[in-house]
């Protein structure tokens, strides 16, 4: 049976095609929508370009016949605009307040009201990001509903960049004779990703272990490349720190991404790798540190001061691991060395798109809030002989339209992670203290 889907704001936007993805059934935009969409417009951040996006969708529709009266979509379904539905009389025995989520629910309490008096009724559902508009729908009697389609995967499903496999003591055994392991040899039920890591782990029960890496044509897991030292006075304190500074290290792998709580290491051990390539190694000519400032393209004209000034308080996260590696003594002299090397920059993100960025070493904090057309932005200024790394926690968004399942950082790790140029790891145990750790797994 065809149903009917009521359409929150925040859902067309983030996501302006969500019109097209309820396939035969019909879609209702309340008029409310289309005058909270009319305050986004000029605004100069995503929500802003999402907001102009859909209303060109509609002024286009407009071509098909009436909007208020029903426009066929490609899917065989139908598009109402919903202008006879504003009734807020029902809904006032619930909620007084003549708010504009009210008269959004109002539309959708309306329209299954009088779908209960045909012989036939269709089932009326509200779709809406937003969970208190879902949590007073179900006070009404409502159907409601997040927005799943832009979900790019299960949460429990999100690929972690490594795998640990129980393992005959004698296949860990042959692995250190020859220094390398036929992946055939490990009978896998599900094929390996590029620079995909494993840790092999002895079925009968010993301390025997071995921490292996997929190599470039995927047919034989060898040990990493690189030693443990430590790079500008970093290292590993766990395997999966070790398999990120692999990656980090890596000049064959331009993308790679970490994922992982506040504590585990992220930020700090890219910055040291980054680092080592442009100040010891020469490899790229300069360190380019980049983090949204949150919500991304907002203005903070409201701080005083010139961009720097204004800029520091959302950068300090990277000045203070910049200071911690320098190991500066005194406030403000961070600010000396990096003037005096002029190999390192530290920008917001909103100043940064736009360019093209070739042979730098490019980092990107806090990449969890940035949405999948952002990131598709950012990434796709990376030049030649350039290497982009995104780091962020899936689990702490900012953005209000984002979650930890349609954020762009996710959207690189699956669409990248069967592509040979890119590596990914999910840091799991935090490092910077105890406390650290007991706050990011309880609070």
């Amino acid at each position: 049976m065809k149903k009917i889907f009521v359409l929150d704001t925040n859902v067309l936007l983030q996501d302006p095609n969500a019109i097209y993805a309820f396939e035969d059934n019909e879609v209702v935009i309340p008029a409310t929508v289309l005058e909270e969409i009319d305050t986004k417009k000029r605004n100069a951040d995503e929500l802003g370009r999402n907001a102009r996006q859909i209303s060109r969708m509609l002024d286009g529709l407009r071509t098909q016949g009436r909007l208020f009266e029903g426009i066929p979509l490609p899917s065989g379904g139908k598009l109402k605009v919903e202008l006879n539905h504003r009734s807020f009389a029902k809904l006032q025995e619930t909620f007084a307040e003549s708010s504009n989520d009210n008269r959004i629910l109002a539309v959708a309490l309306n329209y299954h009201m009088e779908e209960q008096e045909k012989a036939e009724p269709r089932p009326v559902a509200i779709v809406s990001k937003d969970m208190l508009v879902r949590i007073k729908a179900d006070v009404l009697g409502l159907t409601a509903q997040d927005y799943l389609t832009d979900r790019i995967v299960n949460m429990p499903d999100m690929y972690t960049g490594y795998l640990t496999i129980l393992a005959h003591p004698a296949v860990i055994d042959e692995f250190y004779t020859y220094r390398t392991l036929n992946v055939s040899s490990l009978n896998l039920a599900y094929p390996l990703h590029p620079h995909e890591f494993v840790i092999l782990k002895d079925e009968m029960g010993t301390s025997k272990s071995a921490l292996l890496k997929l190599n470039a044509d995927g047919k034989k897991l060898e040990p990493l490349f690189l030693s443990n030292d430590p790079i500008w006075g970093i290292g590993a304190r766990n395997a999966q720190q070790r398999m990120a500074l692999e990656l980090l290290l890596n000049d064959d792998i331009p993308i790679v991404t970490l994922t992982g709580k506040a504590g585990t290491g992220k930020t700090l051990l890219t910055l040291a790798a980054g680092l080592m390539k442009v100040e010891d190694e020469r490899k790229y000519k300069k360190l380019l540190i980049a983090r949204p400032v949150v919500p991304m393209g907002k203005d903070i004209g409201y701080l005083p001061g010139e961009k720097d000034e204004k800029l520091r308080p959302w950068m300090q996260p990277i000045y203070d691991n910049l200071e911690f590696l320098f190991d500066t003594k005194k406030p403000g002299d961070i600010e000396k060395i990096l003037a005096g090397l002029g190999s390192i920059q530290v920008e917001a993100l909103t100043y940064i798109r736009g360019r093209s960025i070739p042979g730098q070493f490019i980092i990107i904090d806090e990449a969890q809030n940035l949405s999948k057309h952002e990131i598709k932005t950012i990434v796709s200024r990376v030049g030649e002989n350039s290497k982009i790394v995104l780091l962020g926690d899936p689990d702490q968004i900012d953005h209000p339209y984002l979650d930890a399942s349609s954020n762009g950082l996710t959207y690189v790790v699956e669409r990248f992670k069967d592509q040979n140029i890119s590596g990914h790891i999910t840091l799991e145990r935090g490092e910077r203290s105890h406390l650290a750790q007991l706050a990011a797994d309880l609070l």
